[in-house]
């Protein structure tokens, strides 16, 4: 038994391919392309694991995609491969629509081209598994309820716009084609291999070398904050039995204030490493908001757990106080992936005095 794992080496597919192999002994083909946030070192422990067959490639390549359907004939695939930063969507949304809908698109007609070839119980067994984000939502209001699956579309950047359109061609494709999907719609997630453009990671490295703490704005923005390891267990949940054709909201039940996040953080430093210049809530700088930039995010996540009996095991308070200490474990790692690129990128968005 196999399964098609795309974007297996980002942030949130190198931790569910980890989680994956822990406890099952199925085969994992593993695609990506190993762009800027795609790290082979996520997946060191699994060197000269024969259930990790790692494939560099694209999932635009329908050639490729053909020739590893065929090969390994996989029961499920589980979709992660995605530019995921909103900042970088604004500064060049080009990529995205690459990657997020046409990549979406190819992969689609691959896996109905393998689910063609499926007979019997295999057929009957086989699952598209589609990871999106509940930025496909857009924005809420301060008092207003939690999204739910039957929230209208409403995205606000090119990021969360490429993304609600590959979410509507799932569902087309299974309308159409009778491709049996599963579509689940995240929170903000957090955690280890996490890739430090994004706030938790970049404010825990940016605070231990002593370098500013760049906030947008007056760092009020809310959102849902889910452990990844809790991610990745729904995810299992819902390949195991969620129903096809629906889709499941993942939340954390974790509200909280950006500007909230990032005190959270210099506190927990301040108490695992103290800093002898003074507290770390002293580097918080407000820089510019970005264009666009959506006020709150909250999931409902009940479908999920009265259909299904999921629920995140970890709370805000426990998950961020493992991300922190991951990161203080695990320097040679943060030092590894701030390529220089990743330093001009840094540079760009937000200023010379606050790269990482």
């Amino acid at each position: 038994m196999t399964i098609l794992v795309t974007g297996g080496a980002g942030f949130i597919g190198s931790n569910f391919v980890l989680d994956w192999l822990a406890g099952s002994d199925e085969t994992v083909v593993n695609l990506d392309l190993l762009s800027y946030a795609g790290n082979l070192r996520n997946l060191a422990s699994l060197q000269g694991d024969a259930r990790h067959v790692f494939v560099k490639g694209d999932i635009g390549d329908r050639a490729l995609l053909d020739g590893l359907l065929a090969e390994h004939r996989p029961r499920a695939i589980v979709h992660f491969a995605a530019e995921s930063h909103v900042d970088r969507s604004i500064h060049g949304p080009g990529e995205f629509m690459r990657t997020n809908v046409m990549g979406t698109f190819t992969l689609l007609e691959a896996a109905r081209g393998h689910f063609a070839t499926l007979q019997g119980d295999a057929k009957s067994a086989f699952r598209f598994h589609h990871v999106s984000t509940d930025e496909v939502y857009g924005s809420l209001g301060p008092a207003a309820p939690a999204f739910t699956e039957q929230h209208v579309y409403e995205p606000n950047s090119p990021y969360s716009a490429s993304k609600a359109a590959s979410d509507h061609l799932v569902r087309a494709w299974h309308h159409t084609y009778g491709l049996p999907v599963l579509t689940t719609n995240c929170s903000n997630n957090y955690g280890p291999y996490h890739f430090p453009e994004k706030l938790i990671p970049l404010m825990i490295v940016n605070a231990l070398a002593g370098k500013p703490l760049p906030v947008y704005g007056d760092g009020l923005q809310v959102r849902d904050w889910l452990y990844v390891g809790d991610h990745c267990s729904a995810i299992r949940t819902v390949l195991e039995r969620g129903r096809v054709g629906e889709t499941y909201n993942v939340g954390g039940w974790n509200e909280q204030a950006n500007r909230d996040i990032v005190l959270t953080i210099c506190a927990l430093l301040d108490e695992l490493r103290p800093d002898p210049a003074g507290p770390r809530a002293r580097l918080i700088t407000h820089v510019a908001d970005r264009p666009g930039h959506d006020r709150r995010y909250a999931i409902d996540a009940r479908k999920i757990e009265r259909e299904l009996g999921w629920r995140p095991a970890e709370t805000f308070a426990t998950g961020i106080r493992k991300t922190v200490q991951w990161y203080l474990d695990h320097a040679d790692w943060v030092a590894d992936v701030q390529s220089g690129g990743y330093r001009d990128w840094m540079s760009k968005q937000y200023g010379g005095g606050a790269t990482a």
